[in-house]
């Protein structure tokens, strides 16, 4: 039996391959007349800077400081995945009604890749992926390779040609 792909989660970190990588994700939805999810983990900040922050402010005027720049930083990158999907999307017949939502999530990419997967019962997860060096590898893993260990689905994972550059916005 083949595997009926409705749901399709495209996590992407924003980066120069970002386009690339959605139009398989694109080409998989039309493919099976399914939707596209967009997901973007973006880190909260960590406890240490939030300590070093604590040390040189007040603690009401760091948090104010902090919750005014994530919500500035959320709303520039809904807007540049917008403009991706305008981009993108421009020459498909059903165009943006492909696109069901765009999550921008504050946790760690892998953790919002799986989690909305998990969520939104995604059949499958399409990513990018470049070289690294391998002791970068080593030391720090990518994303792609977490999700990857730790996906209960399958993952679609495009490899981005070196030196391959296209603004997303």
């Amino acid at each position: 039996m083949l595997p009926k792909i409705k749901t399709i989660l495209y996590a992407t970190g924003l980066g120069a391959g970002a386009p690339y990588v959605f139009r398989y994700a694109l080409s998989l939805a039309q493919k099976y007349d399914a939707k596209i999810r967009i997901v973007h983990g973006r880190e909260p900040l960590s406890s240490s800077a939030q300590n070093m922050a604590d040390l040189y402010m007040f603690k009401d005027t760091a948090e104010d400081l902090f919750e005014k720049a994530s919500k500035e930083a959320e709303e520039k990158i809904l807007e540049n995945l917008e403009t991706l999907c305008t981009k993108e999307l421009s020459n498909d017949p059903q165009g943006r009604q492909r696109v069901e939502n765009i999550v921008v999530a504050k946790l760690s990419a892998k953790q919002a890749i799986l989690e909305e997967a998990e969520k939104y019962n995604a059949d499958i997860i399409v990513m990018g992926s470049h070289r690294h060096s391998a002791l970068a590898d080593a030391m720090l893993g990518t994303t792609t390779m977490k999700v990857l260990h730790s996906s209960t689905i399958p993952v679609f994972v495009v490899r981005i040609p070196d030196g391959y550059h296209e603004e997303t916005a």
